[in-house]
């Protein structure tokens, strides 16, 4: 086998044969095996018997870690779906372990790691992003594509914040047993939030990446302190070895999510690789801007070290062409590929600290 077979590259790649073994974890197969789904034994009468949706979705404890994967490699996580009630989102939160380190290689809340953090209740009946790596579909249903190979182990928890048990958590983690190319690297999500100072209103997007790797996405949910127009701050990535000065620098919030002239007041959008799915000004709520971009067909690669960062910037009430700094708080996260080891990630807020809604 080339070590490729795991690897989807396109309808093209369809026809073409492979050693690789489809697997999949769900709460009807909760360790994947061949043959394992759909034991689960009615108890309740309710069910039409052996086989028949006894056990869809499982029940999180309050403050408690569940384990959903726990899979012998090699091999490819290929696509996870995810579903539960929106008001549990940021109680939640993923974690993704590779080849038996002791830190995650991602650690992010449900809702942004989907590219759909902020979202209310109410606006999650239509297709809020609708992206290659990224699919989020009435109502509530989170897909990731995103390939992940691990080479021994992959394990995948999700911790329940909150001080009561979420039930209806329902969930699909399907994978490839395939080998894994000598130079594949392991995907890395991390999760930062932020108060932007005004003296520097600047929201650190990563930092501390030692190695070798590539830099593919970036989800942000941007909550407004004022109103008015917030979108002129530059993005910037310092790498290998760069100083005070970046060695990408964009040229505004809106250029590099693909947008223009201010979104057009507003006017939102879901594409394969970049998007603007959210914005809500509505009475008695904070103005909020749901983004995505992915460096799929440009990714950003680097050798030594990576650091990312994005202004809070604004437009001047008073019409002058003067950039006001602002000081609004921005929820961001990174996703990258790298070679491990990787450094840990800095502490997550507690559950109380990171809603901003």
């Amino acid at each position: 086998m080339s070590g490729l077979e795991g690897f989807n590259f396109g309808l093209g790649a369809l026809p073409f044969l492979s050693d690789a073994e489809t697997r999949s974890i769900c709460a009807e197969n909760p360790t994947g095996e061949k043959g394992g789904g759909a034991r689960a034994v009615p108890d309740d009468g309710r069910s039409l018997g052996e086989g028949w949706k006894i056990r869809p979705c499982i029940t999180l404890d309050g403050h408690s870690t569940t384990t959903l994967a726990d899979i012998e490699g090699p091999g490819v996580i290929q696509h996870i779906w995810f579903t539960v009630k929106p008001e549990t989102y940021r109680h939640i939160i993923l974690r993704f372990f590779w080849d038996g380190e002791e830190t995650p290689s991602v650690e992010v809340p449900l809702d942004d790691f989907f590219a759909n953090a902020g979202h209310p209740l109410k606006s999650i009946n239509s297709a809020a992003v609708n992206s290659l790596p990224v699919v989020v579909n009435p109502s509530g249903g989170y897909n990731c594509y995103w390939p992940m190979p691990f080479r021994r182990r992959c394990v995948i928890t999700v911790e329940n914040n909150w001080h009561r048990e979420i039930p209806g958590f329902f969930y699909q983690i399907t994978y490839a047993l395939t080998e894994i190319p000598e130079h594949a690297a392991y995907f890395h999500a991390q999760w930062r939030l932020s108060t932007t100072d005004r003296e520097k209103p600047e929201h650190v997007i990563l930092d501390g990446v030692e190695g070798r790797g590539h830099y593919v996405g970036t989800a942000m949910l941007w909550t407004q302190h004022t109103y008015g127009w917030w979108g002129e701050g530059e993005i910037k990535f310092f790498m290998d070895g760069d100083g005070a000065y970046p060695t990408i620098c964009g040229t505004g919030t809106e250029d590099y999510f693909g947008g223009a002239w201010c979104f057009g007041f507003d006017d939102t959008y879901s594409t394969p690789f970049l998007g603007y799915p959210l914005t809500r000004k509505e009475p008695g709520t904070v103005p909020q801007h749901g983004l995505y971009r992915w460096h799929i067909m440009d990714p950003i690669r680097f050798k030594e070290n990576l650091r990312v960062t994005i202004q809070a910037l604004g437009a001047c009430t008073d019409g002058s062409e003067v950039y006001e700094a602002l000081s609004d708080d921005i929820a961001s996260v990174a996703y990258w590929y790298q070679a491990e080891p990787h450094a840990a990630f800095p502490k997550l807020p507690t559950s109380d600290r990171r809603w901003y809604r």
